[in-house]
């Protein structure tokens, strides 16, 4: 299920969540939760960050079309943790019971509530236990909900979760967001912000970016602040590496070199064990326009 927010007009955590209150407008601790797992070896966490195409009922590609593909995918995939861009929210419950009652969400829409697009963060319950999350705005006034003061084509935002690892003992951040696709000017102010709140959080915890950033990667001023935050780009520093595909697939077969314009970024303390792009299909269907970026990770 996912987790109660103060914009959202939705469940809580079958979990102890369900007695926590969110905090109006700001960071919302999570209280309660499981005993902590014993350290145990080696932990790997398969993190995606996928922009899952907004749900349309226009042909061609419609949410009813891909969604078979979408599910079949991320099933094969059991990611940890999916960073996700523009789904709706009646697209995201149904993203939730096609991954079972193992995954529960966290996210807000970009108007308000249950409105527009979400940048949601899907996370594997067995593994990753929410203590707090955070919801902010792209723009001057971040806190001010759908607010856009850069030029942006839409109201852009982001959030992130802070989660306890069952596994490792250990927590982490998982930050997600979406930039304009057409302001540039927005998408260097949208970085410089992140930069921003990411000087926020501890450097001693574990981080890790997913997003759609509308930006190359090596060719934009957007990706050079980002890694300007003491980030690393997992597909540079990972130790094996699938076919170099543009992220961006337009339903259309995967071609070699083209832009990355999906990122997962990570501290440098991370061991990057492998970073690809999905390129799943089935029957001809793509799941989304964009291919979903992959990195296993030992924080």
């Amino acid at each position: 299920m996912p987790i109660d927010s103060p914009f959202t007009r939705r469940s809580v955590l079958r979990t102890a969540l369900a007695a926590a209150v969110a905090l109006p407008l700001s960071g919302t601790a999570l209280s309660g939760g499981p005993a902590q797992a014993a350290p145990g070896p080696e932990a790997r966490l398969e993190v995606m960050s996928y922009n899952v195409r907004f749900a349309s009922n226009r042909p061609p590609h419609t949410w009813p079309e891909r969604r078979p593909a979408m599910k079949e995918m991320l099933l094969r995939a059991q990611p940890h943790i999916i960073g996700t861009q523009e789904g709706l929210y009646y697209q995201l419950q149904d993203i939730e019971t096609d991954l079972g009652a193992n995954y529960d969400w966290v996210g807000t829409g970009v108007g308000g509530g249950s409105r527009d697009e979400f940048m949601a963060i899907f996370y594997d319950n067995r593994r990753l236990f929410p203590l707090e999350y955070e919801h902010f705005w792209l723009s001057d006034t971040p806190y001010t909900i759908a607010s856009n003061t850069w030029g942006a084509n839409s109201p852009r935002m982001a959030s992130w979760v802070r989660f306890l690892d069952l596994v490792t003992n250990t927590q982490l951040y998982v930050l997600n967001t979406h930039f304009d696709h057409v302001s540039q000017n927005a998408r260097e102010r949208s970085a410089s912000l992140m930069v921003e709140r990411i000087a926020l959080m501890k450097t001693t915890t574990p981080l890790i970016v997913t997003g759609d950033f509308n930006a190359t990667a090596h060719d934009s001023a957007v990706y050079t602040t980002m890694l300007g935050a003491g980030l690393v780009d997992t597909w540079d520093v990972a130790q094996e590496r699938g076919p170099a595909y543009g992220t961006f697939g337009g339903y259309k077969p995967p071609v070699v070199g083209g832009g990355r314009i999906d990122w997962v970024l990570t501290r440098p303390s991370a061991t990057v064990h492998a970073a690809s792009m999905n390129t799943f299909s089935l029957g001809g269907q793509y799941p989304s326009d964009h291919w979903a970026v992959q990195a296993t990770l030992t924080l």
